[in-house]
């Protein structure tokens, strides 16, 4: 599709959007570009408080800065007051705006990790990026939850054995994993899917009881979950793990043929 141009069935595209399902009315319902009051508006829809780490509520403004001020700004004014600075017309910005709505304590996480860790580098005059700082921006842009109740398919997926994972794993899969796109990155390119995209996992083994539950209660306990693992255990991009997403199946119509996992480009080898 044209991303510069707006469509409210994006949705329709793939099922990498599942997990906006359940504002698939409210979008529908939007016949233009979103303005930022139709996003802030999408919390009180949800009847939810959206808040920074710092206690701040989260609304979406617009930028009133030049780009490079912005960038350097953008996480310490989302922290200290609760503004995150927005373009209209951009699907990266709205797509941002969105997973605020699905996991907002995993992304209020992540903003204070950058807070913190630029901070720091500033007091102690550091101008080399950290390696954490460039972890939670890996993550925020291409960041994708997995979330299994079996062991061995987890360990399928460290170890990178693709096909057997998602071939002759599939119906096992498809009962006992799931994939959550979160990077806000990643749902852009999904507007045109290609071969090739790949997503960085954080992985949780959960209880078989987990995936019975309702889609907006796996999304709460991802959040707290999420949440406790990037304050805790996230330090560099080595505590991620790569996900060849179109790998799932089901989630691109050529991944129904045993030929398509054997595109070693695509399904790497762990080296």
């Amino acid at each position: 599709m044209n991303i510069q141009s707006w469509d409210s069935n994006f949705m329709d595209i793939s099922p990498i959007f599942g997990s906006f399902r359940h504002l698939k009315e409210y979008v529908a319902a939007m016949q233009y570009w979103p303005e930022l009051s139709d996003l802030n508006n999408l919390s009180i829809q949800q009847k939810q408080r959206i808040v920074t780490r710092s206690g701040k509520k989260v609304c979406f403004v617009p930028i009133t800065r030049g780009k490079q001020c912005v960038e350097q700004n953008y996480e310490s004014t989302i922290y200290l007051t609760g503004q995150v600075q927005t373009r209209t017309k951009n699907w990266h910005d709205f797509f941002n705006a969105m997973v605020w709505q699905i996991f907002p304590r995993a992304k209020s996480a992540l903003n204070q990790l950058h807070y913190q860790t630029q901070l720091f580098e500033s007091i102690n005059k550091i101008k080399q990026r950290s390696v954490l700082r460039d972890a939670a921006t890996l993550f925020d842009e291409s960041g994708v939850i997995v979330v299994s109740s079996q062991k061995i398919l987890i360990q399928l997926l460290r170890n990178f054995e693709w096909k057997q994972l998602f071939w002759r794993e599939r119906e096992a899969i498809l009962s006992s994993m799931r994939f959550f796109v979160f990077g806000h990155g990643l749902y852009e390119k999904a507007l045109n899917p290609y071969m090739g995209m790949t997503g960085k996992g954080i992985v949780f083994n959960v209880d078989e009881t987990f995936l019975d539950q309702t889609l907006l209660d796996q999304f709460q306990s991802i959040d707290l979950m999420l949440e406790s693992f990037l304050l805790k255990s996230l330090s560099s991009n080595a505590d991620l793990t790569p996900i060849p997403l179109l790998g799932y199946p089901g989630w691109v119509e050529d991944n129904s043929k045993e030929t398509y996992y054997e595109n070693k480009k695509y399904f790497r080898d762990r080296h």
